[in-house]
């Protein structure tokens, strides 16, 4: 199962993608992280402490491991080819919750000069971890929709985009259904968050109707998952008590169902 996780920015998408893999993890299967934002913050989700995910360096900008797989003899030409199925091995992280996490950092569009070489390193190695690996891998793409025109996340099971009721975030969600249903993802879900009242919901519900999207889960607000967040904590440390935090795992088991 191979699922993205965009938005935008600040609807949540980084809580969603943590919480599902961390779900995931916790019913049994093998799973990857994946923090495809330019300003990753995943790793606190997954409960890995900050002093321990300042240290993680993006796969963009690990400069000896892009050399290491692109660089050849002559001046400002690469390689196209080669291996990326050692970098999880090598570069991951291990979350307290038993989620691997890799962090890209940003790929950029075509024509960028240098960053080429990074560029072809990251968009092989997604290649690679959609297509030829069986574990669940869950991706906390950059927000916005941007990102999708760079086929990103072209081969996965299922894009989720993630809204609350404000006006432009559904807007963005809206676009980025249509782009990934253009793209051929066969899954394509809205999942409302931040949901305070009936009223939000219902709003949410009527957007998602008129436009033909399938909603899949309501998440409520919940000042839990706030607080986690002000102390740069997991939010699932509060997963007893947390209505959010149930909604995400009713989620979880709503794609299990789907995918």
């Amino acid at each position: 199962m191979k699922i993205a996780v965009s938005g935008k920015g600040g609807v949540g998408k980084t809580l969603v993608a943590g919480v599902l893999a961390i779900f995931f993890a916790e019913k049994g299967f093998k799973v990857l992280a994946i923090d495809a934002d330019p300003s990753p913050n995943l790793a606190l989700t997954l409960g890995i402490p900050p002093d321990e995910a300042k240290k993680i360096v993006p796969i963009s900008e690990n400069t000896q491991l892009i050399e290491s797989k692109t660089k050849t003899e002559y001046p400002g030409v690469y390689r196209l080819s080669f291996s990326v199925d050692d970098i999880v091995k090598d570069f991951s992280a291990k979350s307290p919750y038993d989620v691997n996490l890799l962090v890209m950092g940003t790929v950029r569009s075509a024509g960028t000069g240098c960053l080429c070489p990074a560029n072809a390193v990251v968009k092989a190695l997604l290649q690679h971890l959609y297509v030829e690996r069986s574990e669940v891998v869950v991706m906390d793409m950059e927000a916005g929709v941007e990102h999708l025109g760079r086929g990103t996340a072209k081969h996965v099971d299922a894009m989720l985009a993630v809204t609350d009721s404000s006006f432009k975030a559904m807007e963005t969600a809206k676009k980025i259904c249509e782009l990934a249903t253009e793209m051929g993802i066969k899954k394509v879900f809205l999942i409302g968050n931040k949901v305070a009242n009936a009223n939000e919901g219902r709003l949410i519900g009527q957007f998602a109707e008129s436009n033909n999207i399938s909603l899949l889960e309501l998440i409520p607000y919940d000042e839990r998952i706030i607080e986690a967040d002000i102390h740069g904590e997991s939010p699932t440390k509060y997963a007893s008590k947390s209505k959010g935090i149930e909604a995400i795992r009713q989620l979880g088991k709503n794609l299990i169902l789907q995918t």
